[in-house]
C-alpha cells in the first residue's frame, strides 16, 4: 500500500522496514560495519564523491561517515511520519541544529530566531561562534526583523520551557519565502507536523521522546531534498553522525511512540490540573489547562497538548526543597523518557542563556518544568504533592 494511505500507528510500525523481507530477516538489523568492501574501485571512488556532495549511495556506502543502512532505515521511517522528502539524523539535537545553521550560512549570514528556545540552541545562536548575526524577535513581528540576507527564521513549538505555543502558519506567512525551522522537540510527529503547515525544516532532539528510554543521544531532521543534501554535506564533513546502535534504538522505539506521547498526555492533563489547584503553586503553563491556548492552536495545529508541564513556584529555595524532596520523580535535566522527570530551567537547561532574556522569557528562578513519564497520574502526585508540601513548611520556617 501506498504510505500516505496508511495511518500514523501503522507507518511508526512498517516504516523504514521495507527491506526486510529481501534480506530474510523479522526484526531490524544492526550493521556496525566502519567500512565497506570495494568491489569495484572506480565505482567506489565515484560513490565517495557522490556522497561527500550529500548525495547518497546504498548499495556502496564506501566509510560510515557516509552511509549506514541503519541509520538510513531510521532516516526513512522518520521523515514518512512527518511527511517528508527525507531526514537526516546527527549524533545528537545540537548537533542536528549546529548542521541547520552552517547549511543556511551557504545562502546568507544572518537567522531571525523566536525566543524561548532550548537553552543549548540560543547559546549556539547568540555566541555568534558560526559566523552568523542574530536577531530576535517577537511572535508577531517576525517580518520586522528580516534582512536581505536572512537564511533562515528559527522557532521552537511548544517552547522550551514555558510550553508557549507559535502559530506555525503565521510564522511562515511572517518569513515571507525565508526558510523555517521548527523545532518540534515536545510534540514529536504524532502531534504536530510542521512542514504540513509550511516550515522547510521540523528538528527534533531525537534524545527525547522519539528515543523515548533515557539511553541514546540523537538528532534528526526531516526536511526537502534540496536541504538535506546540503545537511547530509555538512554531516560528512563535520562528522558529526549518528552510531549505528543509537540508530537502531530510534527505529526500535517508533513503533511505541504514539502510545507512549498519549499515555504521558493523560498523565500530563490530571497533573496540570492538580497543579493549578494547589496553594504551593503559583501558576500553570500547560496548553490543555484553560487559558493555556490562547490562539486555539490545539485541535487545529497540534493534536493534543502533550506531556509537558511548567509551573511556578515562590523562589529558587522553594523550587530546590521541592525538587530534593521528590521520591518517585528524578530530579534530572533531559524529557521524553517513560519515567517522570524534573527539572529547574533557569538554574540547568537554559543557565547559559543571557539573563535579560531569561527574564524576558518568563524563565524565573521559581520556574520548574515537569516531563510526565507513564506512572499512574495518582502515584506521581501523591510524590509531588508531599515535596510540595515539605517545600511550603520550609518556607514557612524560615518566613
Amino acid at each position: 500500500m501506498p504510505r500516505h494511505d496508511l495511518s500514523f500507528e501503522t507507518m511508526a510500525v512498517h516504516g523504514g522496514r521495507e527491506d526486510l523481507a529481501a534480506l530474510g530477516v523479522h526484526a531490524l538489523p544492526i550493521d556496525l560495519s566502519s567500512t565497506y568492501p570495494l568491489n569495484d574501485l572506480a565505482r567506489g571512488g565515484e560513490a565517495l564523491e557522490l556522497m561527500a556532495m550529500g548525495g547518497q549511495d546504498k548499495t556502496n556506502p564506501v566509510y560510515s561517515r557516509l552511509y549506514n543502512p541503519t541509520v538510513g532505515r531510521f532516516e526513512e521511517a522518520l521523515a514518512q511520519l512527518e511527511g517528508a522528502d527525507e531526514s537526516v539524523a546527527f549524533a545528537s539535537g545540537m548537533a542536528a541544529m549546529t548542521a541547520c545553521l552552517l547549511a543556511a550560512k551557504q545562502r546568507g549570514s544572518h537567522v531571525v530566531a523566536v525566543r524561548p528556545l532550548y537553552g543549548g540552541s540560543d547559546h549556539l545562536i547568540a555566541s555568534g561562534m558560526l559566523g552568523l548575526d542574530v536577531t530576535w524577535a517577537q511572535p508577531d513581528n517576525i517580518h520586522e526583523a528580516l534582512r536581505s540576507d536572512t537564511a533562515l527564521v528559527i522557532a521552537e513549538t511548544p517552547a522550551n520551557p514555558t510550553l508557549a505555543l507559535l502559530d506555525i502558519k503565521s510564522v511562515v506567512a511572517q518569513a515571507r519565502g525565508v526558510p523555517v525551522l521548527v523545532d518540534s522537540t515536545f510534540a514529536t510527529p504524532v502531534l504536530q507536523n510542521p512542514l504540513k503547515l509550511g516550515a522547510t525544516l521540523v528538528l527534533h532532539s531525537a534524545t527525547k521522546f522519539i528515543g523515548g528510554h533515557g539511553d541514546v543521544l540523537a538528532g534528526v531532521v526531516a526536511t526537502n531534498v534540496e536541504w538535506a543534501t546540503e545537511l547530509r554535506k555538512v554531516r560528512v564533513i563535520t562528522g558529526s553522525v549518528l552510531h549505528p546502535l543509537a540508530a537502531y534504538l530510534l527505529h526500535r522505539g517508533l513503533p511505541t511512540l504514539s502510545l507512549r506521547i498519549r499515555a504521558a498526555q493523560e498523565g500530563a492533563k490530571v497533573l496540570a490540573q492538580k497543579l493549578k489547584d494547589h496553594p504551593g503553586v503559583k501558576a500553570v503553563h500547560y496548553p490543555g489547562l484553560e487559558g493555556g491556548d490562547p490562539c486555539g492552536l490545539i485541535g487545529t495545529q497540534m493534536r493534543g497538548p502533550g506531556s509537558l508541564i511548567a509551573f511556578e513556584v515562590e523562589n529558587f529555595d522553594f523550587a530546590s526543597t521541592l525538587m530534593g524532596s521528590v521520591k518517585l520523580m528524578t530530579p534530572a535535566v533531559s524529557l521524553g523518557s517513560v519515567d517522570t522527570l524534573i527539572q529547574h530551567p533557569a538554574a540547568l537547561t537554559h543557565r547559559v542563556v543571557d539573563a535579560e532574556a531569561k527574564v524576558h522569557s518568563g524563565i524565573g528562578a521559581g520556574l520548574l518544568r515537569l516531563s510526565v513519564g507513564l506512572e499512574n497520574p495518582e502515584d506521581l502526585w501523591a510524590d509531588l504533592e508531599q515535596a510540595l508540601v515539605k517545600a511550603m513548611a520550609k518556607a514557612g520556617a524560615h518566613a
